[in-house]
């Protein structure tokens, strides 16, 4: 089991991908980290949330959030709304991505994971 410093600096998101948990979204000490679940893989085609984030049993590791991820916030007038009603840090992406990005435009969604 990790430290409680270090599980408490980690944040996870399910992602889905047409309401099917594709995969699990982790923000940790060292990056950002994107995991299809097995699950997803053993569908029939599983289809991939983005072309950038391809079909694969390894893990997608990264120093900032994936930009596919990053895209799904919204911007403008609608970033300025949530970032006051919840109070979000502008510059804390991942807060406002399992804030904002529950119910996307498009196929692909993110929620908290409560570990």
């Amino acid at each position: 089991m990790l430290p409680i410093e270090i599980q408490e600096m980690m944040r996870k998101a399910k992602v889905f991908m047409h309401n099917d948990w594709a995969g699990t979204l982790i923000e940790d000490s060292e990056g950002y980290h994107f995991k299809y679940e097995s699950n997803y893989l053993k569908k029939k085609d599983p289809e991939p949330i983005s072309l950038t984030l391809p079909i694969s049993q390894d893990k997608y590791s990264s120093k900032v959030l994936f930009p596919f991820f990053d895209g799904l916030i919204p911007e403008g007038w609608l970033l300025d709304i949530a970032q006051k009603n919840w109070k979000l840090d502008i510059r804390d992406r991942m807060s406002i991505l399992l804030q904002t990005c529950r119910d996307c435009i498009g196929a692909v969604s993110v929620e908290p994971l409560d570990s």
